[in-house]
């Protein structure tokens, strides 16, 4: 099939580039000692998983046990819930369900929520592991409060097996080294901390896409032994600018069709539903046209996108543009389908299996 013959906007992906990003990411892991379990909420795609676990991946890790149902529903078998679980309600009923037919691994950060983990699985088997603030600021303790949480909740039956991280302040100009350092020193305190109590610490999980491939190296004995980066199997206009992949790493884009122009301008037909709204402070833009990287898209309405051309020639109206997301997840998770191109003919479609999964 020809790319012509497909309406606009779309969301396609290069399968050669994600073949490679999926390869070096995997690479990456290998050459500093370090398990790899990519994050799957980028792409929710089961073929795109499945992908991932054929480079290497060790098993995936998820943003929510609706995600995590899907994916074990088509025979994923080893996943991590990486945030700090309120197992209430049916969420319960659901995550002792799962727990029952895979190797579940979830996330805690507070004796409450070990409180509630506890009574929710009720024996279920479960790995757990501590989430600790590295500088996000997010979720996670104190590090060197971790072993408190983490006696506790082996107190209430917990299967304790480590600690995790996410540093997500290396999301900005100029951080992603300090946000490494950042992400090694904080596991490095809390699998200290859980030594302390008894614990045995044997898994320390960080990881993103920024710090990847920076070394995350534990300062007084305990290296990460797990990464979790997510965005580096598409890449996106965030990381463009962040300095940490080009243009060319890129895997997905959202051809968008030039509905208007004016001098200097031009209107395409690819808004805030296909894009998504995410802008960082400071971003140059709502998403960047690899093809003509002066242009800029200034403003963004839900169908419509205007591109200030900077100091390249206007494309014609009725021609069709590439546009690059600020951040593909959420992008990602907008659409039904992925079409996939090699040398820009149609070679397949994956479906977006765990869209709008967000519970």
């Amino acid at each position: 099939m020809d790319l012509d013959a497909l309406d606009t906007p779309f969301v396609v992906v290069d399968r050669v580039v994600l073949e490679r990003n999926l390869a070096a990411s995997a690479e990456r892991a290998r050459a500093r000692g370090v398990a790899w379990r990519p994050h799957a909420k980028t792409h929710k795609s089961l073929a795109i998983g499945r992908r991932q676990l054929h480079h290497g991946a060790v098993g995936l890790t998820l943003a929510t046990v609706g995600e995590a149902e899907i994916f074990a529903a088509a025979g994923f078998d080893d996943l991590f819930l990486a945030y700090p679980i309120w197992a209430a309600g049916p969420r319960a009923d659901r995550l002792r369900t799962l727990a029952g037919t895979i190797a579940l691994r979830v996330g805690l950060d507070s004796v409450a929520g070990a409180d509630q983990l506890a009574d929710a699985l009720r024996g279920a088997p479960v790995e757990v592991v501590v989430e600790v603030d590295s500088g996000h600021h997010r979720t996670g303790g104190d590090p060197r409060r971790a072993g408190e949480v983490a006696a506790h909740a082996v107190s209430r039956g917990l299967d304790v097996v480590g600690v995790f991280t996410f540093p997500g302040h290396a999301y900005a100009p100029g951080a992603r080294e300090g946000a490494a350092a950042d992400e090694a020193r904080a596991p490095d305190l809390a699998a200290h901390a859980l030594l302390a109590v008894g614990i045995e610490p044997r898994v320390r999980s960080g990881g993103t896409t920024p710090t990847e491939n920076l070394p995350v190296l534990g300062e007084n004995g305990f290296p990460a032994t797990e990464t979790r980066p997510g965005v580096s199997s598409f890449g996106d206009a965030q990381q463009v600018e962040l300095g940490a992949i080009d243009f060319a790493d890129c895997a997905l884009a959202i051809v968008a069709t030039v509905v208007h122009s004016r001098d200097g301008e031009a209107v395409l037909d690819a808004g805030s539903k296909v894009l998504g709204t995410d802008r960082a402070a400071w971003a140059t833009g709502h998403g960047r046209l690899p093809d003509r990287p002066a242009a800029r898209i200034v403003t963004l309405s839900e169908h419509h996108a205007t591109v200030v051309c900077g100091d390249g020639p206007v494309p014609a109206v009725g021609s069709r543009v590439r546009v690059v997301p600020n951040h593909v997840c959420t992008s990602v998770n907008l659409v039904d389908r992925l079409v996939v191109v090699q040398d820009d003919e149609v070679v397949d479609t994956w479906v977006v299996d765990a869209r709008g999964a967000n519970s």
